[in-house]
C-alpha cells in the first residue's frame, strides 16, 4: 500500500515569529515525538525527556510574560502549537496544556514577589506542573471539595486527597485548591505546593483505556506544610481562580482534540487512497469520500471555533461561553472523527497495527476532562438563558 504523507495544516498565523515557532514544533514532533508514540503509549511510558526538550526550546510557557521566562505568545498561537503536539502524541499535547493550566494561577493572581521567585523555573526551568481541583467525591461539583488547609502560625497545613490528577506523583509543583473557610465556593483558597513537600504522595497511576503514557493518579496530602507566601491570591478566592484557569484550559483541550482528530483524518485519508478493492482505491467510493469530507469539515469548524475564542481572550474580551462551546464541539468532533477513522480502515482499524484504534480510545477522555461535555452545555445555557431557577 503506497504511503501518502499528510499535508501540514495551512495555518493563519499573525507574525513571522509565530510561523517560525510552528516550524520548530513540527520539527520536534516529527523527530522526537511521533516516531515513539505508539510504542511508548503501549508500554505506558511517560516521555519526561520530551518535556525537558520542550522547556529548553521555550515551549512550556508560551502564553506567559517573557519577563518570567514565558514566550509572550497570544493564545491564538499557543493553541496551534498545542494542536501540532497533540497530533503527534496526545500525551504530550495534553501534558503541555495541563502544565500551562497549572502555571496560570500564579501568573495571573500571584504577587510580584511570588512571580519573580517561582515563575522562571515553572515556565522555562524544566519543571512540570499539575493542577489539583477534583477529588474522589467532587468532580463536576468542584465547589464541594473537602481537602482542607488549616492556618498554623505562618504556615498552612494541607490534608486531603485529590483525584484524576494528570502528572500526579511525578509533577514538580502542584496548584492546589483547598478549603480554608466556609462550605461552598467562597471558602476555597489556592496554594502552590512543591512536588517534594513532606507528606505529599501520589498513588499508583490509574489503569486507563487510553493515554496510558500520561500518568493520572490520586494525590494525597498528609499534613503537607506550606508557608503563607505560597498562598495564591486572597483567602477565599481560590474557586474564582480555578474557574478562570479552566476557561483557558478548556481552550487547550479543544486544541488538543482538533490535533487528535486531524491525525485520525490523515491516517484515514492515507489508508483510503492506498487500499485497493474492486480494482481501485477505496477512496473512489462515494460512501467513503463523503465520510472523509464530513470529517475534514468538522475539524475545520472546530479549529475556527477555538481560534475565535482565543482571539477574544487575546483582545481581553469575555470568552467563557466560547471556550465552553469550543471544548464541547472539538471534543465531540474528536470522538466522531476517530470512530469514523476506525471504520474507514475496516478490520485493520480495529487492530493495534494502525494508530486509529489508539486515537479512538484517547479521544474519549477529552469529552470528560476539565469539565464534562454535559457541564459545558450547562455553562453555555447559563450564558444564553441565565442561571437555572430552583
Amino acid at each position: 500500500m503506497p504511503d501518502r504523507a499528510p499535508q501540514p495544516v495551512d495555518r493563519q498565523l499573525p507574525t513571522d515569529e509565530a510561523r517560525d515557532l510552528i516550524s520548530l514544533v513540527r520539527d520536534i514532533a516529527q523527530r522526537e515525538i511521533a516516531p515513539k508514540a505508539t510504542e511508548e503509549e503501549d508500554a505506558g511510558r511517560f516521555p519526561r525527556e520530551v518535556f525537558t526538550l520542550l522547556s529548553e526550546s521555550g515551549l512550556l510557557g508560551l502564553p506567559y510574560d517573557s519577563e518570567y521566562g514565558g514566550g509572550d505568545q497570544p493564545y491564538e498561537v499557543y493553541l496551534q502549537v498545542l494542536e501540532e503536539l497533540a497530533a503527534a502524541r496526545l500525551t504530550v499535547g495534553l501534558g503541555v496544556s495541563v502544565h500551562t493550566l497549572s502555571s496560570y494561577a500564579l501568573a495571573a493572581y500571584g504577587t510580584k514577589e511570588q512571580q519573580v521567585e517561582h515563575l522562571p523555573a515553572m515556565l522555562g526551568g524544566g519543571l512540570l506542573g499539575a493542577y489539583c481541583l477534583s477529588e474522589p467525591s467532587s468532580g463536576s461539583d468542584a465547589a464541594s471539595l473537602r481537602t482542607k488547609a488549616v492556618r498554623e502560625g505562618a504556615d498552612w497545613v494541607i490534608t486531603g486527597t485529590k483525584a484524576w490528577i494528570t502528572h500526579g506523583g511525578i509533577a514538580d509543583f502542584y496548584t492546589v485548591m483547598a478549603r480554608t473557610g466556609e462550605a461552598g465556593p467562597r471558602g476555597i483558597t489556592a496554594f502552590l505546593v512543591p512536588g517534594d513537600a513532606a507528606g505529599l504522595s501520589g498513588a499508583a497511576p490509574e489503569k486507563k483505556m487510553g493515554m496510558k503514557g500520561s500518568p493520572t493518579a490520586l494525590v494525597h496530602f498528609d499534613g503537607v506544610r506550606v508557608p503563607d507566601d505560597r498562598r495564591i491570591g486572597d483567602e477565599g478566592q481560590g474557586f474564582a481562580i480555578a474557574l478562570a484557569a479552566l476557561d483557558s484550559g478548556r481552550l487547550g483541550i479543544a486544541a488538543c482534540a482538533v490535533g487528535l482528530a486531524q491525525a485520525a483524518l490523515d491516517e484515514a485519508v492515507a489508508y483510503a487512497t492506498g487500499r485497493q478493492q474492486f480494482g481501485r482505491p477505496i477512496a473512489d467510493f462515494q460512501g467513503l469520500r463523503f465520510m472523509l469530507a464530513d470529517m475534514a469539515t468538522q475539524i475545520e469548524a472546530g479549529r475556527a471555533l477555538y481560534l475565535a475564542a482565543a482571539r477574544l481572550r487575546d483582545a481581553g474580551r469575555p470568552f467563557a461561553k466560547q471556550a465552553a462551546m469550543a471544548k464541547l464541539h472539538c471534543t465531540d468532533t474528536a470522538m466522531k472523527v476517530t470512530t469514523d477513522a476506525v471504520q474507514v480502515l475496516g478490520g485493520y482499524g480495529y487492530t493495534a497495527d494502525f494508530p486509529a484504534e489508539r486515537y479512538m480510545r484517547e479521544a474519549k477522555v477529552l469529552q470528560i476532562v476539565e469539565g464534562t461535555n454535559q457541564i459545558q452545555r450547562m455553562v453555555i445555557a447559563r450564558h444564553l438563558a441565565g442561571p437555572e431557577t430552583r
